[in-house]
């Protein structure tokens, strides 16, 4: 009998028409890292007396889908998890270089299905209404960038042979951790050690009374940017902002060049005034844990910005 093996495993999507059916073509073979995808349903203990001290059959309970997809943050294929957590972007061409911006705050999230498949076996899992919860990834001096997409799904089926066609693929071009930068208010913030951020839609799960189990959706809320700047103690800039409670704009980047890098700039962004913490006879750094608001001029959190060759994530 074969063994399923992780180096065998393919992760195919395709955003659906109808939430929570999955599209009969249109899939596209995506890179990932690792993954939690899948549902699951648990077991109610029986509360029923008569029977003696042994119990009865257990009861199965409600099923929950979803799970996290860490995937590479990349120049092409990244797109697609970007219009998962933010909604269709506004494109731009120039002369062949296309400028996709993702915006927050949008009421039209749409909706993936995503098979996983495990050809040894065989055994393809496809998951369906998948919506995005968190989109998560930090900054460091070296090593891959990645992100993690928290997602919350409607269901699962298997089958033994792929449901997902034909599918296409992009090339792969993938950013490294040393592209990257952080910015405030236009000027490069120097002494950065790391930094974290999540965007989160918090979904709010949509538990209505159906016999598959099965939730009737998953619905935006009032959507979040948060994050930490871990910063050697250098200079007062940062801690001067966050005790005069003025808001600064945030930029994360990654750039291979000017056609061809991502951004995610959070446009009003307050700092908490932390403590200086000294531990030993090394540099003094600090933490900020701070958070984002809706900037009053541009009516909006934060604009993630993709530019690269691709004409269309729509």
């Amino acid at each position: 009998m074969a063994r399923a093996y992780g180096a065998n495993a393919q992760l195919l999507a395709a955003f659906e028409t109808t939430y929570g059916t999955p599209p009969v073509s249109g899939f596209r073979k995506m890179p990932f890292v690792s993954s939690t995808l899948g549902s699951e349903q648990g077991l109610i203990a029986s509360d029923l007396l008569g029977y003696g001290r042994d119990p009865l059959a257990p009861m199965r309970d409600v099923i929950a889908a979803g799970g996290d997809i860490v995937v590479p943050i990349d120049l092409r294929n990244f797109g697609h998890w970007l219009k998962l957590s933010f909604g269709v972007p506004i494109t731009t061409e120039d002369t062949g270089v296309y400028t996709h911006e993702f915006q927050s705050g949008s009421y039209n999230l749409p909706s993936l299905s995503i098979e996983i498949g495990m050809p040894e076996v065989p055994a393809y899992f496809m998951s369906a209404g998948i919506r995005a919860n968190t989109l998560a990834f930090n900054m460091q001096r070296s090593g891959p960038a990645n992100a993690t997409v928290s997602c919350i799904a409607q269901g699962e089926t298997r089958t033994a042979s792929s449901a997902a066609g034909a599918p296409t693929e992009q090339a792969l071009a993938r950013f490294n951790q040393f592209q990257g930068e952080v910015r405030r208010d236009g000027q490069l913030l120097g002494n950065v050690t790391g930094a974290e951020l999540t965007y989160s839609n918090n979904l709010d799960r949509i538990e209505t009374l159906r016999a598959d189990g099965k939730i009737a959706g998953a619905d935006p809320t009032i959507a979040a940017l948060t994050g930490t700047l871990e910063v050697r103690f250098a200079d007062t800039t940062l801690i001067d902002a966050a005790t005069n409670g003025a808001a600064s704009e945030l930029e994360f980047s990654y750039t291979i060049d000017a056609d061809n890098l991502f951004k995610l700039t959070a446009h009003a962004v307050y700092l908490p005034k932390p403590k200086l913490a000294v531990q030993g006879p090394g540099g003094v750094q600090a933490s900020f844990a701070w958070q984002a608001a809706r900037d009053g001029v541009l009516g909006r959190m934060c604009t993630a910005v993709l530019i690269n060759d691709v004409a269309s994530y729509a």
